[in-house]
């Protein structure tokens, strides 16, 4: 056995029990390669197990170890090589077993260097397709993967749980939550910890689109189905074949459109608009909804036959006020990820500012706190996150926890709050001057109860 490693360059694993042949593919590619060398299988084995290699090169036949098993088990190593195979024996029944077996290519002796160049070529260009796309899911696996859901409350751990067990199942998924609670990034995660990860992931917000533009983009339009229609156009489910499609605000979808989805989740089929032809796909659906579906289904406004098709497994997400220490983990997170895209040196929030952000109930959650913080790193004039780079509606419940009375008119004057902004703090004061007391809070507001019921939904104040 002898090794060349030259830097910089493509590294080949040369092996044949032929001695001649070995020095002479060495001599005639050493100038472009790094040439690593052995005489037996056994040998290139052990060669694989401890080294990376780009591309093997192998004799098919040898004694003890021939080229096929090598190839086999080559393609068991933790970044496997792509392998060709030479042979004096070549037929067409070698070609296909080694093809079989995990071959990239296969070459006659003696060899024609012309065609073997082209086809180390070839192998390298496939190389470096392979290495881009493990380089792409180790990216999506830190970007989608659980690592990006970050929580360790009570409820989040639940959910974590629940998204590892559905995960590698086939199962339709339903995600419960409030807007801004992290619905697509808990969709994507399913999608990439599934075993249709390599596959494609569609995400369609039913909410955005009319009825018709959603069932063209749902399920795809011929030419001439509809005016403006000039060709035919691929829908998503068509587009996600193998893989995943992702629909936010499912809740939003008229009663035809649902129609034609429960028959791709019963029989996987489906007509473009305007067409005749049956579609057949394998798609696998996760839906979310930040709507009751329950009351719908009662309402008329939402079938109940795919209402029970869509919750196979359901993922609930609890409002951020409701994740207790999770606020400071998304804080600091966010603080990083927009320190570095802002290029400034931001090491930490201060403790006044930190306290601020945990006693805010977030009504727009995890999604309003990153805004929140953004708009802080943005605005930021020291090497930490203050009260005053906060936003003011935020600093605002701060004095007002802190205070014994409301936030003087002059001040809010001053904050640039809006309306809504003002009376979600005049309510937050009462509910906190009376400790949660109701009835004594709609009464200090001058309101009814059951108008302080009706707003503390519509701010989604209901946990205070």
């Amino acid at each position: 056995m002898e090794t060349e490693n030259p830097s910089g360059k493509p590294s080949v694993l040369i092996v044949d029990d032929e001695k001649h042949t070995r020095e002479g593919l060495r001599r005639a590619l050493e100038a472009d390669y790094a040439i690593t060398i052995a005489e037996d299988g056994a040998t290139a084995m052990r060669l694989l197990e401890s080294e990376t290699f780009d591309i093997v090169l192998t004799d098919l036949r040898m004694p003890d170890f021939d080229g096929l098993q090598l190839v086999q088990r080559a393609q068991s190593v933790a970044r496997p090589p792509v392998c060709i195979v030479m042979t004096a024996y070549g037929t067409v029944e070698n070609a296909v077993e080694a093809m079989r077996r995990g071959a990239h290519d296969y070459l006659t002796k003696p060899i024609d260097l012309d065609r073997l160049e082209l086809v180390l070529a070839r192998a390298l260009k496939s190389r470096r397709l392979e290495v881009e796309n493990v380089t792409l899911r180790q990216q999506l696996d830190k970007r989608y993967g659980l690592e990006n859901i970050i929580g360790q409350s009570a409820p989040m751990v639940e959910v974590l749980d629940t998204i590892r067990q559905v995960a590698p199942s086939r199962a339709t998924v339903l995600i419960q939550g409030e807007s801004g609670t992290g619905k697509e990034v808990v969709a994507r995660a399913v999608h990439q910890l599934s075993p249709r990860r390599n596959g494609p992931f569609m995400a369609v917000h039913c909410a955005a689109l009319s009825q018709n533009l959603l069932e063209s983009e749902l399920f795809g339009h011929e030419r001439g189905a509809f005016t403006g229609a000039l060709e035919r156009r691929i829908g998503r489910f068509e587009e996600a074949d193998g893989g995943t499609i992702f629909l936010d605000e499912i809740g939003e979808i008229d009663p035809s459109v649902q129609v034609k989805i429960l028959r791709v989740l019963g029989e996987r089929q489906f007509e473009r608009v305007g067409g005749n032809k049956t579609l057949s796909v394998d798609v696998r659906l996760v839906a979310a909804t930040n709507r009751n579906l329950e009351e719908l289904v009662k309402a008329g406004k939402f079938r109940d036959d795919l209402f029970y098709r869509l919750q196979v497994v359901t993922v609930t997400l609890p409002p951020l006020r409701q994740r207790g220490e999770d606020t400071v983990l998304l804080a600091n997170a966010f603080l990083r990820e927009y320190a570095r895209e802002n290029n400034k040196i931001i090491s930490e929030i201060t403790p006044e500012a930190m306290n601020a952000l945990l006693l805010y109930p977030w009504p727009g959650n995890v999604r309003e706190l990153r805004t929140a913080i953004e708009r802080a790193v943005v605005l930021a004039r020291g090497d930490k996150i203050a009260l005053r780079d906060l936003p003011p509606i935020i600093a605002a419940v701060t004095e007002t926890a802190h205070g014994q009375g409301a936030v003087p008119p002059e001040q809010l004057a001053k904050s640039n709050l809006t309306l809504e902004e003002v009376e979600r703090l005049m309510i937050i004061h009462a509910l906190k001057a009376t400790e949660g007391n109701r009835s004594e809070s709609a009464r200090r507001l001058g309101i009814s109860r059951r108008t302080l019921h009706r707003k503390l939904h519509d701010y989604k104040l209901e946990d205070l």
